[in-house]
């Protein structure tokens, strides 16, 4: 299962996801698109950390979290 971060700041937000390299070389974030997460958590292969940067407040939400906060936190695309 892929975890995905969405870092919701006081200009905006983004999607950020951590590739994981050989153990010599650092692990890089890369911003990732948002149909891209889309499409995985429809899927059913995603998980999402929301994370609030002004107040530090982390939320973790996956397919079987309620709908209310997936359309609270993510947005009525994320629904199925």
């Amino acid at each position: 299962m892929n975890t995905y971060t969405k870092i919701i700041g006081i200009t905006g937000h983004y999607y950020a996801r951590e590739q994981v390299k050989i153990k010599h070389h650092k692990n890089r974030i890369r911003e990732i698109e948002e149909r891209t997460v889309i499409k995985a958590f429809k899927a059913g292969k995603a998980q999402i950390l929301v994370i609030f940067e002004e107040t530090g407040k982390e939320i973790m939400i996956d397919d079987f979290s309620d709908p209310e906060d997936i359309k609270k936190y993510l947005g009525k695309k994320f629904l199925k």
